[in-house]
């Protein structure tokens, strides 16, 4: 439980940092929170799935995994609105990955 408790931890800092922008931007709120939860959930993924492969690739493919329901629904109507999601969610998944690979061992 420790090691989900620390993921969760890791991916809410995440989800600060992915938000920053967002609010930035002006985004409405319900968007800032789904992005916020995406985090959380993407670093208790993480945290606990035991896939044997390089921890920052493990990072990348399960964000991107948790991100695309909602990919889905973000593009249908503005495709070129993905590129920055993707951006992103490839370059703190990966932060996740490797961070808890060396925290939570």
């Amino acid at each position: 439980m420790k090691k989900a408790f620390r993921g969760m931890i890791f991916g809410a800092l995440a989800g600060i940092i992915d938000m920053i922008p967002m609010i930035l931007q002006k985004l409405t709120w319900d968007a800032n929170l789904s992005a916020f939860s995406m985090w959380v959930v993407v670093g208790f993924f993480i945290a606990t799935t035991e896939l044997k492969m390089n921890s920052l690739l493990k990072g990348v493919i399960i964000s991107l995994l948790c991100l695309l329901p909602s990919a889905i629904l973000i593009g249908w109507n503005n495709q070129l609105s993905l590129i920055p999601i993707l951006t992103i969610t490839t370059i703190l998944g990966g932060a996740l990955g490797y961070l808890n690979s060396k925290f939570l061992q």
